[in-house]
Formats: C-alpha cells, sequence, structure tokens
C-alpha cells in the first residue's frame, strides 16, 4: 500500500513534468491564415457597421465573439455569462437659446455648445460681468475686485488673450469662473456663423456621476457681445476696456435627455490544471469607430486583427487541452469594448475583475497585428512586432519573451515604444494600461500601422497580411503557454514610472 501511495502521489507530478515537455508547435500551427481570414472577414464586415462601441454593429460583433468561444467549450467568464455589461450614456440635444434685451439669437449662427458638457437649465441674469481673459494664476487676476458670485461671466476666446500664449486652457478658465462663484460662462469667438450644425447627439460617456459639476459654457458671436457691452466691445479686443459689469437682460436656456446604452465585454475561460486559480489573459478591443452618415470605419487592423488572433489562441489552447496538454493556468481570454473611446471596457473590467487581479499573472493584450509600420526603415518588414511595456512591473517578461521568440519564431522584436519619451505615447493608448495600472504585469503587441488608414474607412480586410498575422499570433501564443505553465508567477518588482504629459 505504501509503495503504491508514493506511485499515486508522483502521479501528478510527472504528469506536471510531461506538460513542461509538451511541444506547443503542434497547437500553435492551429493558427492558420484560413482561419484568421475567415474571422476577420466576418469581424470588419459591412454587417458589423464599424463596431463603435454600444450599437448594433458592436453588439453583432459581441454575438459573434460569444458564439466562438461558445463553440470552442470556453466557459462564461462573468458569472454564468460570457458578457460583462457595462452602462454608457449619451445626451440629446432638445432645446438651445440665448436672448439679449429681448432679442433672440439662433445655435450655430451666433452661439454654439458642448452637448455633454452642458446641463439642462434656465437662467436669466440682470447682470453680466466682463471679465477679459478669465485668467488667474500667480502673476495674474483677472476675478480682483470683481463680485461674480450667481452671475453670468463673459470672457475674450483664447486667440484674443493679449500676450498670454500657453495660458489659454479652456477648462482652468472655466475652472477660476466657478472658484469665483459664476453660474454661467460666455466665451466671445469670431468663428461664427458655424459651417456646420451642431450634432444633437452628445459624445457618449461613462461617468454618468461627476465629482465637479461645471459651469454651464456657451460660445457667443460678437454679436451676442455687442449687444450686452456696446460700444465698449470693440475696445475690449484690444485690451482698452478692464474688467466690469454691464447691465443687460440675458436668457440662457438649454435642455437635453440622457438615454442609457449598454456595451460589454466578451470573456470565455479555459479552466488550469494544478494553478487554475492563477490566471493568464490574453485580450484585444474589438470595438471601432463605427460609421460616419453611411461611410462605414472596418477597423479591420484596428483592431479587428488583435479580435481574431484572441479567437485563434483560444482555439489552439482548447485543442491542446483536448489532447491532455491544456494549461496549468488558466486562461481568460477577454475582447472589450470602449477602447476608441477611452479605454472604457478594459477599465470597467479592472475595477470590477471577475478573477482576482493579485492572481492574474500576466495581461497579454493584442492591438493591431495586422499590418506593417510604413516609418520603420530598418531591419525585415515581413517578419518583426512591436513589443511594448515588457521591461516595466516585471523583470521576468523580456527574459521569457525573447526565450520564446528565439526559439521558436525568431522574430524581430522592436522595442521602439518603450521609449519613455515617446511622443505618441503607445504604452498608454490601449487596454493593457488598465491592468499596469493595477500591478499585473503586461505585453502589449503592435504593427506601429499610424499611416493612411489608420481611424479611416480604408482599414479593410483585404490590405491585412495574413502571413504576418498568423505568426505575430503564434508569438501571443507561444508566451501565453510559456506564462501559462511555469511554475512560479511573475515577479513584480519594477515600479511603473509615468512621464508626464507634453514632456
Amino acid at each position: 500500500m505504501k509503495k503504491l501511495s508514493v506511485i499515486v502521489l508522483l502521479l501528478p507530478v510527472l504528469g506536471v513534468i510531461a506538460q513542461k515537455k509538451t511541444d506547443p508547435a503542434t497547437f500553435a500551427k492551429t493558427i492558420t491564415t484560413e482561419d484568421l481570414k475567415k474571422h476577420l472577414y466576418i469581424v470588419a464586415s459591412r454587417e458589423m457597421e464599424g463596431r463603435e462601441t454600444a450599437t448594433p454593429g458592436q453588439k453583432k460583433a459581441a454575438a459573434y465573439i460569444e458564439n466562438q468561444f461558445q463553440s470552442l467549450g470556453l466557459t462564461p467568464g462573468n458569472k454564468g455569462s460570457y458578457q460583462m455589461l457595462y452602462g454608457v450614456y449619451q445626451d440629446s440635444l432638445l432645446a438651445a437659446s440665448i436672448e439679449v434685451n429681448g432679442k433672440m439669437f439662433e445655435l450655430d449662427k451666433d452661439f454654439a455648445l458642448n452637448v455633454g458638457q452642458t446641463n439642462t437649465s434656465t437662467y436669466r441674469f440682470s447682470e453680466i460681468v466682463f471679465v477679459g481673459n478669465g485668467l488667474v494664476d500667480s502673476m495674474h487676476d483677472d476675478y480682483k475686485g470683481l463680485d461674480v458670485r450667481g452671475k453670468a461671466v463673459l470672457m475674450l476666446a483664447a486667440q484674443q488673450q493679449q500676450g498670454r500664449g500657453g495660458f489659454g486652457n479652456q477648462f482652468a478658465r472655466i475652472d477660476a469662473a466657478q472658484k469665483n462663484g459664476a453660474v454661467a460662462v460666455l466665451v466671445i469667438g469670431g468663428n461664427f456663423p458655424r459651417s456646420s450644425k451642431t450634432n444633437p447627439k452628445g459624445n457618449m460617456y461613462v461617468n454618468a456621476f461627476q465629482r465637479v459639476v461645471r459651469p454651464n459654457q456657451f460660445q457667443v458671436s460678437e454679436k451676442v457681445a455687442q449687444a450686452i457691452m456696446g460700444d465698449d466691445f470693440a475696445k475690449a479686443k484690444t485690451g482698452e476696456i478692464p474688467q466690469k459689469t454691464y447691465s443687460a437682460d440675458l436668457s440662457l436656456s438649454f435642455n437635453k435627455s440622457t438615454t442609457t446604452l449598454q456595451s460589454s465585454n466578451v470573456i470565455g475561460v479555459l479552466e488550469g490544471s494544478d494553478l487554475k486559480d492563477e490566471y493568464v489573459f490574453i485580450t484585444a478591443h474589438y470595438d471601432h469607430l463605427g460609421k460616419r452618415d453611411t461611410v462605414i470605419y472596418y477597423g479591420a487592423d484596428d483592431d479587428g486583427s488583435g479580435t481574431v488572433g484572441v479567437l485563434e489562441i483560444a482555439e489552439a489552447f482548447v485543442k491542446a487541452k483536448q489532447a491532455g496538454k491544456g494549461p496549468r493556468r488558466s486562461m481568460v481570454f477577454m475582447t472589450v469594448s470602449g477602447e476608441e473611446k477611452g479605454l472604457w471596457g478594459s477599465a470597467y473590467y479592472t475595477n470590477h475583475p471577475v478573477f482576482p487581479l493579485e492572481k492574474t499573472t500576466v495581461d497579454l493584450n493584442i492591438d493591431m497585428i495586422g499590418r506593417s509600420d510604413s516609418s520603420r526603415h530598418k531591419g525585415d518588414s515581413s517578419n518583426y512586432v512591436y513589443v511594448v511595456g515588457d521591461d516595466k512591473i516585471s523583470s521576468d517578461l523580456k527574459v521569457i519573451s525573447e526565450a520564446t521568440n528565439k526559439k521558436y519564431l525568431k522574430m524581430e522584436l522592436d522595442y521602439k515604444f518603450n521609449d519613455p519619451n515617446d511622443r505618441q505615447r503607445i504604452y498608454f493608448r490601449s487596454d493593457h494600461y488598465n491592468f499596469a495600472q493595477k500591478g499585473v504585469p503586461i505585453i502589449f503587441y503592435y504593427d506601429g500601422m499610424l499611416g493612411a488608414d489608420y481611424h479611416r474607412p480604408t482599414d479593410t480586410p483585404d490590405k491585412i497580411n495574413y502571413n504576418l498575422l498568423a505568426k505575430r499570433a503564434q508569438l501571443v501564443f507561444y508566451t501565453a503557454w510559456e506564462m501559462a505553465n511555469r511554475s512560479d508567477m511573475l515577479k513584480r518588482d519594477l515600479k511603473l514610472e509615468v512621464p508626464p504629459r507634453g514632456f
């Protein structure tokens, strides 16, 4: 019995040793150009309408991805559901008006506004305070000696600020007005009448509740300013008129409705073996820009390529498990929406994680891996990928990444975007960054295609280099294989450095 017990006890260990020796190449070869092409011509099809977040096209794409995860036998990743829903909001303009001393002014002809940044209200003022440039800094205070509490303020446009370049931050000017007690801000602009009409639909947003609600802001024509200031306006533009209070009957009215929409991340899980309570994430964003009127922004490379890469990598891991060679750690395959809006989906997940982030050993994020960077003038353009972030958070990452690539594919790993002074700030512009902010080690795979087709309707499936797409997806698979089967989780021993904007 004792001898038998020893053998039984050794079996899991022997299984792990055998698993470590498994050659993953057989499964990597299931990531094929044919399958990638088949998926991408669906994901980036006219039917998906550009997959803009919280639109029917995005929901069709989510349903397609969910169906693929289900057909592979992946477990639903969010409490019995493949989709993790989150709220999205959008405002619609109902009415807006400005009236000065009984004279009505017209939207777009005489004034403009941002639907999302303006709150439903009706104000009637008998006094309006001209505050010049509306600036407050260590050297100057345009509000000195003025009482603007509960009043509307009128200020010059940024381009009219006399010799004060660099101080035109509009939010800073609005904040200064608010700190001094103003409840509405009129900014004088010379670009009226507007050539394009105000879009009655505001931008989508996810933060319905704000820490600070700013005063309503209207951009107004010189005609509106003159109606308030009279002959003083001409002198105000040249700085001859100081800040002062004007008596005028001013009515500001704005009304909007807010619609609650939904978007989702799609999550499928392949359970691991002896380390199943630790996780390897493979991510990509499946949303894109949608359509403008009837023009579709297909987003084949951005990020249809990453999305179909996730599908193929998932299939390769499933086939490995079916062959008795499944991963030790659990694999989480997640495609997110809202990336183009501001990394919304990944932010929602990392703020509401299904699986503990401290047990998430790595996020391998794929965003654009189907094209070539026309500005890259070195090396082999048919055998490279930009690897971003492997030198941050974990000192294990680069070692494993380079060893894996050397062993299996021998691609050129380009580290251009690891430069802390990268002015494009690529490291901060895709979904891995939300994982990184929570301390999860990441690698971001990227082709650098910011050329003629980036964020344009011409980013179509026929322009993808499918051989290169397959090879890059295989690299992610091999790297994930190593992460999923090594004995230890990745160390978290490097500090994430975030350079300031405008360095």
